[in-house]
């Protein structure tokens, strides 16, 4: 369909609520409904904003209304101004006594049984004017998101501050070898990575961040491992070990909670050791609304709690973190100094 007439309409926030809608459900009906609208209102939006921009944003298929190429970049960009438009109406919104915004935070699949609970119960209890968003992903995908201003902070691993994002080291974390019970790891008796190869072991796909961590280890030590199976997802992982598949290597803050209740053993890898530097990252560029420094203080102060009370093991603090009570670091936490530089903006 041409569309090579003038355009002199304005886009309006009502087609850019009726572009996102229709893209996410597939329907104008399903839309209309969610919109509180009737169909044709929505069927006039979504041409009016093809006419504005001049070109097809969806096209009809048996399965339903389907974003073209020009319509899933739009989607994308039409998102994230609605997404600012409510962040603006919230910080506008006059809360003499609160903070007031939306967060949204990316965090690792890895952490979330140790800093997902605490750290919400942080943020709704003491500003309830701040709207949390918590997304979780591998490092990769939460850093692309990040980059693109889906997310406004987000926990990485191993990564340095660039010319987009800043990242701030917050801990070194050990990985540890992961078998099922009756192997009788202990997490206070470190396992020579030599050792791992005598076990089928169960890995990370090649290319995600844990298995360059592990395959670079295994280069050091000259170690070959007995790959059984790979997959992209730690509750595989896990699963699969149970299961008896084999032994895997994780993250301590991924399988803490299943060494407690006696579902897995583990103890830390060494000759050599294995780490990675867990940081927060933000983006560069832009003003950071209050909301945002807000939750990403409140982060910080929960990752140092829980590293001191234990839930956290094997994790060292990075020195330079504050905490409410204005120290550096609580009283039992274990302290390292960064292994670069982190550079502030």
């Amino acid at each position: 369909m041409s569309r090579t007439h003038e355009r002199t309409q304005l886009v309006e926030i009502k087609q850019l609520q009726a572009l996102v809608t229709v893209a996410e459900v597939g329907s104008i009906t399903k839309a209309a409904a969610l919109l509180h609208l009737v169909q044709p209102a929505v069927t006039r939006q979504i041409r009016a904003l093809e006419d504005e921009l001049g070109v097809d944003l969806f096209e009809r298929t048996r399965q339903g209304m389907r974003a073209t190429p020009a319509g899933v970049a739009m989607v994308e960009r039409a998102r994230r101004a609605l997404t600012e438009l409510e962040r603006a109406r919230a910080e506008l919104r006059p809360r003499a006594d609160h903070v007031t915004g939306i967060v949204t935070v990316g965090l690792l699949e890895s952490v979330l049984d140790v800093v997902a609970a605490p750290f919400t119960a942080a943020v709704t209890r003491r500003h309830p004017g701040i709207e949390l968003r918590l997304l979780t992903a591998y490092s990769g995908h939460l850093q692309q998101w990040l980059d693109a201003g889906d997310v406004d902070l987000s926990l990485l691993y191993n990564m340095r501050s660039t010319s987009s994002v800043h990242a701030r080291p917050l801990l070194h974390e050990a990985m540890w070898a992961v078998a099922p019970p009756d192997a009788g790891l202990r997490t206070d008796e470190p396992v020579d990575l030599a050792a791992l190869a005598r076990h089928p072991i169960v890995m990370p796909v090649a290319g995600h961040g844990l298995r360059v961590i592990i395959d670079q280890a295994c280069a050091r030590a000259t170690v070959s491992l007995d790959v059984a199976v790979e997959t992209n997802s730690m509750r595989l992982q896990k699963q699969l070990v149970i299961a008896g598949y084999g032994w895997t290597i994780l993250p301590s803050a991924g399988v803490a909670d299943d060494v407690a209740r006696g579902i897995l053993s583990a103890a830390p890898v060494s000759a050599p050791t294995m780490s990675r530097l867990v940081v927060l990252g933000r983006q560069r560029s832009g003003r950071i609304p209050p909301a945002v420094e807000t939750v990403a203080h409140e982060l910080v102060e929960v990752i140092h709690s829980v590293v001191a009370s234990g839930a956290w093991p094997s994790a060292e603090l990075i020195e330079g973190g504050p905490t409410r009570d204005g120290s550096v670091v609580r009283e039992g936490a274990r302290i390292r100094t960064p292994v670069y530089d982190p550079v502030d903006a």
